[in-house]
């Protein structure tokens, strides 16, 4: 039997905490939610390592560190409205289910069968799973306070943009071939204000690859 318990909080107290996230909700969720229960069986041993976890093709469980320091960023509130975007096995969404008001857990496919089943079992009743395209956002649920987006891009889809409240904040990681950088957006007069917050790296979401443009 593996001591998860211990693991998680060898992840806190080495990935987290030295970078610079000291936020008690963030802590406390990160310390309470079972990691290993939202991989697949076969990548339970690796759910704590440092690195992004594999969940299915071009599609991954975003590292401790970068997930934490987007949190930390975009400053989640009792209040909160959340857009989880491509929440995956759902671990981020239940993570947040401990800080926000509710949670919209969006993805696809299985996964968002999985999810519903994961974020069940750990007892997040203000996360609500929503099967859809993650590029269309859900706009029956919005607008939010907060928008997250678990993966790469090289762009963000207008309807998810749209879907975000005046004031609210975003975050997703932006890529430039294997280069990436975390940015936080906030929407002030309906346009988003985007400002970097530190270099990671995770593959791109399908749906979310810019449209390349044609040179003659």
């Amino acid at each position: 039997m593996q001591d998860f318990a211990t693991r998680r909080t060898m992840m806190v107290d080495t990935q987290v905490r030295p970078n610079d996230v000291t936020k008690f909700p963030i802590i406390e969720a990160m310390l309470a939610v079972p990691r290993e229960d939202f991989v697949p069986p076969a990548r339970r041993e690796a759910a704590y390592i440092g690195e992004n976890v594999p969940l299915a093709p071009g599609r991954v469980l975003l590292e401790p560190r970068s997930f934490a320091k987007m949190l930390d960023a975009l400053d989640v509130q009792p209040s909160d409205l959340v857009l989880d975007v491509g929440c995956g096995l759902g671990y981020s969404s239940a993570v947040i289910a401990r800080m926000a008001e509710a949670v919209v857990a969006l993805e696809e496919g299985d996964m968002a069968t999985l999810a519903e089943a994961a974020l069940a079992r750990v007892g997040a009743d203000n996360a609500a799973v929503v099967a859809a395209p993650l590029a269309a956002g859900s706009d029956k649920h919005g607008p939010y306070d907060v928008i997250l987006l678990e993966g790469g891009v090289e762009t963000v889809p207008a309807a998810i943009l749209g879907q975000l409240k005046e004031g609210g904040r975003i975050a997703a990681i932006f890529m430039q071939g294997a280069l990436g950088v975390a940015r936080l957006g906030r929407k002030i007069d309906g346009e988003i204000a985007w400002r970097d917050i530190f270099n990671a790296a995770a593959p791109v979401i399908p749906g979310f690859v810019a449209e390349k443009e044609f040179v003659l």
